[in-house]
């Protein structure tokens, strides 16, 4: 059996890997355009604010690493046709010369691009976009001499490299189109206490206006949003990622609403041609509707699952949750199933429980404030929540991850067992007080 995969991020490799798992003798050969494999995108900030060392520290695998295993690297080239019909790829390497493969099973894990607004200024120097360990180093490089940043767009990946970019001394400005920094993970009361974190560290916020231009003759200056002009040297483009599906539908593969529509199995509409990753589009586990799991940890479960069916072993990829957590400097947050505006979007009625508390006895030293906000539909079923704390936020967030999964209802999870003691726990545990909170709204709401 051979199998040619395209990518080589987590999706693809994890593939790579698995199916060596279940096959010992399947011929596998990756892809990629990128000169560094195996590495962790999501680290990219934390090298800039030094909590990570250099870039080589977050590279895990080299490509001899997985011969190994018998699995073929091949960086630095491009895929440039898919004849699905003759169950062939070709590509061309860096030295241009052009190749020709064949498969028994392709696997499409191309990830994303990053969606760069139509404004002018996009291509001066100093202004980049944040996707390889590459534009890592050249950020890296650019902002050491530097004196001010701007970044454009506050999701996850826009606060973390504002905040490494503050800790390596530049004055930083977030801008954001919406009216709240995190739209698709947080509530605007939920945000608004990241927001006064990242202001109490000295990064500038500005919402609700887009960027309209970029300013510079050669090197950026600055750029204006709305009408307001902000200085800067060094400019990121952190608005967003856009499936990378160019290859998909060479292939013929069939488009879905966001991306490449597959089935449970990661099968595309091409039966021996299989996608993971950022390229795909899955089921929301609470809304049924298709959406976008953007996350490293949703593309290696993908690639799991498509590894054992390519393998011939009958395996399903669930419907998501996305749940997500992020550190910027010493505070917390993450999210899991809907926020209430989403519920709201999606049609659904829902009330919502929210408490303040400590993440340990309130006497005990070193006790940290936790804010809680758990979203139920009117029976009581849990169907997201939110947690920011400056300790302890990733387990409460997968604890609520199982709960929404297996359909607990807040009136079932106030009356469950926690673990606790002092140094470790408050008496009742902050997820359950935000589940008696959201057990009274409900009474209230229904009458019951």
């Amino acid at each position: 059996m051979k199998v040619v995969i395209i990518g080589g991020g987590a999706g693809g490799l994890s593939t790579a890997s698995n199916i060596r798992k279940y096959d010992k003798q399947a011929e596998i050969t990756v892809i990629t355009m990128d000169e560094n494999i195996a590495y962790s995108p999501c680290a990219i900030p934390y090298v800039l604010c030094g909590e990570v060392e250099c870039f080589d520290d977050i590279i895990m695998h080299q490509p001899e690493d997985y011969l190994d295993r018998d699995i073929t690297v091949i960086t630095q080239a491009e895929v440039y046709e898919v004849r699905s019909s003759e169950n062939k790829i070709k590509y061309h390497s860096n030295d241009e010369v052009e190749h020709e493969l064949p498969y028994d099973f392709l696997v499409i894990a191309t990830g994303g691009v990053p969606f760069i607004p139509p404004v002018v200024g996009t291509k001066l120097e100093g202004v980049f976009t944040i996707l390889t360990i590459q534009d890592g180093f050249e950020i890296k490089k650019w902002a050491e001499n530097s004196k001010r940043a701007v970044v454009v767009g506050a999701g996850l990946i826009g606060l973390e490299m504002a905040y490494g970019l503050k800790k390596m001394g530049l004055k930083v400005t977030v801008t954001e189109m919406q009216t709240q920094i995190v739209p698709r993970s947080l509530d605007p009361n939920m945000a608004q206490i990241v927001q006064e974190y990242l202001e109490e560290e000295g990064i500038e916020v500005i919402l609700g206006k887009a960027i309209e231009k970029i300013i510079g003759e050669e090197t950026v200056e600055g750029a204006v949003f709305g009408e307001e002009p902000v200085n800067a040297e060094l400019l990121i483009m952190a608005t967003g990622v856009r499936p990378e599906t160019k290859l998909a539908k060479i292939a013929g593969c069939e488009m879905g609403q966001w991306a490449i529509l597959v089935n449970e199995k990661m099968r595309t509409s091409v039966p021996n041609i299989y996608a993971v990753g950022d390229c795909v589009e899955v089921l929301d586990a609470i809304t049924g509707h298709t959406t976008q799991s953007p996350l490293g940890s949703a593309a290696v479960r993908q690639a799991k699952i498509a590894a054992k069916n390519i393998t011939g072993i009958d395996a399903e990829f669930r419907p998501v949750l996305n749940a997500m957590v992020s550190k910027i400097g010493d505070l917390e947050f993450g999210a899991v199933g809907l926020t209430k505006a989403a519920a709201t979007r999606n049609d659904l009625e829902v009330v919502f429980g929210q408490k303040r508390a400590l993440t340990k006895a309130r006497y005990y030293p070193g006790a940290k404030r936790i804010d809680v906000k758990m979203i139920c539909n009117l029976k009581g079923r849990i169907i997201g929540c939110q947690i920011i704390a400056k300790e302890k936020v990733a387990e409460r967030v997968d604890t609520m991850a199982l709960a929404i999964a297996k359909e607990v209802t807040c009136f079932e999870l106030a009356n469950m067992e926690f673990s606790y003691a002092p140094p470790l726990s408050m008496v009742i545990d902050p997820i359950i007080l935000a589940a008696e909170n959201a057990c009274e709204k409900l009474k209230q709401v229904t009458g019951g």
